[in-house]
């Protein structure tokens, strides 16, 4: 009898030591308590308006798992409404657990509309995996990761069906992935449907995307963030774009100083694009513009196949400064169904490399 007791008293020790490694968030304002603990539970929390969820400053090592839904009050503001920052973090989302923007409240008047929304979720770590979130109804930005570094990422979900495709205009500037001056990034396995870039990234080195489905928004986009910002080192492959105002979209604003340099896309599949197949072009920001000088050196370009949706689009548009593109790889690319029917002035290429030959505005 005494044997059993303390085995049962040994055995109580035990779960207690362990318990008190664990936090579970109930409200905000138990913030500075978690950040603690090497184990955080979120569960079913409503977030007050113009709070950000503060996730910064854990200890090295931490697991933040959220369950259930999460909510946010309603408040004119750039956000974010999460905010993760730390070193060997495990960021995950258990099933059925759901960020949710309730977008609806932001989402009135489209691209016209003057409302200052706020970003999602925001990540500055290090040495990290995040996995499993998934974004309903988001009022602007889903998940953004900047200066990020050896962080895997997958099973992001971003899901705005709510709002309907692109061409709605309704849930204007909604980006779904974003990377950003981030190095040695992997992003496997996720979904976004929404109505702006799928996934974009304005700098960085060393980042892959595999896997990843777009549907309904601006595809997958490759952009300058000026200043001198670089993207090196970027993968893109086995992936596909349904549905979307565009497939492929590399854009570098006017004047913007910087480069793009080694960047793949391999094994793209798109499927009903309504604008613009594969675009190229260095003058975003004024389309009625000329391009100006952006190095994009050592772009492939392999094994991608799809079509538009109708004859009004373009299966590839080039629109570059005559020095900006070089050494350039294109592989069995082959994008059909386009005339370009539904851009007046017609369109016309420019600053394709010497070295490919790709054909350009067909009509």
């Amino acid at each position: 009898m005494g044997a059993a007791f303390l085995t049962l008293g040994c055995l109580l020790f035990v779960v207690a030591s362990v318990s008190a490694k664990t936090f579970e968030l109930k409200d905000v304002n138990q913030l500075p308590q978690a950040r603690k603990f090497k184990r955080i539970i979120i569960r079913h929390l409503n977030v007050p308006s113009g709070v950000t969820l503060d996730l910064t400053n854990l200890k090295e090592g931490t697991t933040v798992e959220f369950h259930g839904r999460i909510t946010f009050g309603y408040k004119e503001w750039r956000g974010p409404l999460v905010k993760i920052g730390g070193k060997r973090l495990n960021i995950v989302g258990h099933k059925h657990a759901r960020f949710d923007g309730e977008g609806h409240r932001y989402w009135k008047g489209g691209r016209n509309s003057r409302m200052v929304k706020p970003r999602f979720l925001e990540a500055i770590v290090d040495d990290s995996k995040i996995s499993n979130l998934y974004f309903l109804n988001t009022p602007a930005m889903a998940f953004l990761c900047n200066w990020c570094h050896n962080t895997a990422i997958s099973r992001i979900t971003v899901d705005n069906k709510a709002a309907g495709d692109g061409r709605a205009g309704k849930a204007f500037n909604t980006d779904g992935i974003s990377l950003g001056y981030c190095r040695n990034v992997q992003v496997r396995d996720s979904y976004v449907f929404n109505q702006d870039d799928c996934f974009v990234t304005g700098g960085g080195e060393d980042m892959l995307v595999e896997n990843l489905t777009c549907e309904g928004g601006n595809g997958i986009s490759v952009g300058s963030l000026g200043r001198g910002a670089d993207v090196v080192k970027l993968t893109i492959r086995n992936s596909r774009v349904i549905n979307s105002l565009s497939g492929i979209n590399i854009k570098t604003e006017i004047g913007a100083v910087g480069l793009h340099r080694d960047v793949t896309f391999d094994n793209i599949e798109l499927k009903q694009i309504h604008q613009y197949g594969i675009s190229i072009y260095g003058n975003y920001g004024n389309n009625k513009a000329e391009p100006t000088y952006f190095v994009l050196d050592r772009y492939t370009f392999r094994n991608i196949r799809g079509n538009m949706a109708a004859p009004g689009g373009v299966n590839v548009w080039i629109w570059l400064h005559p020095n900006s593109a070089k050494n350039w790889r294109w592989e069995n690319v082959n994008v059909v169904g386009g005339k370009g029917g539904m851009f007046r002035p017609p369109l016309s290429c420019k600053g394709i490399p010497g070295n490919v030959r790709i054909p350009c505005a067909e009509r």
